[in-house]
């Protein structure tokens, strides 16, 4: 076997337990059945029991550290190796940074046929996650599910809805994971009223086609159809406002959802984390309970949501785990403070699977909630252009 076919074993592995997570769990006696909607939106965790995570967590950290030559080489400046980890809290996690200056890949170059950037065009160097078809295989595997038990109503499928994209399309953005995520969930709805109605320019900046934008709108209006409306926090502060301008409101069907990705960073005037749900509901009739904050980036395969409000809690599906620490120890926190936000995904089986981010959080029970950039950390991701 070779060493790419046994990460490849561990990834078909991991499609099975997601598979196997994103069952409806069987009811206690007494109680009525669970919806699937209900059995997929447990907190995270609540499908794969700790002692699994942690054994398979273990298992991925010995398969990386042999494979992912610059991985091993941070390890080993941090004494950490599979031989002296003793659970999963304990595997080193790449910073954000590091995915700047190392191909931190379990690939061989000449399998990597897709990569996904992290930021715009102000930073130098950009964030690089390399991927193949088994790679993108899981990463579908990964959103898809927690996507759904997080965006659709339940007893709905993906067909009953009209899906709105406030980026670019793929052709335009290639090497956003943001675009590639929307697009495997427009592939997976199918439907002939799915439409990107953003734009890329040559520089790499989005905008957003008002025109296409609202023609979609009415669309949702005239037909009766459940909207679906996907973007970063920006562009729908370039959609609402000019609709603002014009005296312009929609009411958009009942069942109608949005998902922001947050991130503003110069791109738009910038919102308090309760202002950009009540636009919306001001603008589309979309009522904020029914605003979903997504968070992702490009160095992971798995996404975190929270309903709409500064204190939401975020949750990753329970193939991912999370912690929040101490900038200055490197230790998690007690529930209740504030630190830098780790993230554990078993769904990044070709590269690593402890990313440290550069983000603010506070620990919470049910996971965690999201204050924004740590000071000097440089814009990044989708709050400048594309995740």
């Amino acid at each position: 076997m070779t060493p790419i076919d046994g990460l490849s074993d561990f990834a078909a592995r991991v499609r099975r337990l997601i598979r196997a997570s994103t069952r409806p769990v069987p009811p206690r006696a007494g109680t009525p059945p669970q919806t699937d909607c209900q059995a997929l939106s447990k907190p995270s965790g609540a499908c794969l029991p700790d002692a699994a995570f942690n054994s398979l967590a273990l298992e991925l950290f010995g398969l990386q550290f042999e494979r992912n030559a610059p991985y091993r080489r941070l390890c080993q400046a941090r004494n950490a190796s599979p031989d002296n980890a003793a659970d999963w809290s304990r595997i080193p996690a790449v910073p954000t940074a590091a995915f700047k200056e190392l191909d931190l890949s379990c690939l061989p170059p000449e399998e990597r046929t897709s990569v996904f950037h992290s930021s715009g065009t102000t930073c130098r160097q950009r964030s690089r996650h390399f991927h193949n078809s088994l790679s993108l295989a899981l990463y579908q595997a990964s959103l898809t599910p927690w996507f759904e038990a997080n965006m659709l109503e339940c007893g709905r499928g993906l067909d009953d809805w009209q899906l709105t994209i406030l980026t670019p399309p793929p052709e335009q953005a290639p090497h956003s994971s943001l675009v590639y995520m929307f697009d495997t969930v427009r592939r997976r709805l199918g439907s002939p009223a799915s439409a990107f109605v953003g734009r890329a320019a040559e520089d790499g900046a989005w905008s957003l086609d008002l025109e296409a934008a609202r023609a979609a709108l009415q669309s949702s209006v005239r037909s009766g159809r459940p909207l679906l409306l996907l973007g970063t926090a920006f562009m729908f502060v370039h959609l609402l406002d000019p609709l603002a301008e014009q005296g312009v409101r929609f009411q958009l069907p009942p069942l109608s959802r949005a998902m922001e990705t947050g991130g503003y960073k110069g791109r738009s005037r910038a919102l308090p984390a309760n202002e950009l749900p009540a636009l919306i509901t001001r603008g589309l009739g979309i009522p904020a309970a029914r605003v979903i904050r997504e968070y992702g980036m490009c160095e992971l395969s798995s996404q975190a949501y929270a309903a709409s409000g500064s204190r939401r809690s975020f949750r990753f599906p329970s193939w991912a785990r999370v912690q929040v620490v101490s900038p200055e120890t490197g230790r998690e926190v007690e529930e209740g403070e504030t630190g830098l936000l780790r993230v554990f995904d078993l769904a990044n089986v070709y590269s690593v699977q402890a990313v440290q981010t550069e983000d603010l959080a506070v620990r919470r029970a049910d996971g965690f909630e999201l204050l924004g950039r740590a000071a000097l950390a440089e814009p990044r991701g989708c709050s400048l252009m594309a995740r």
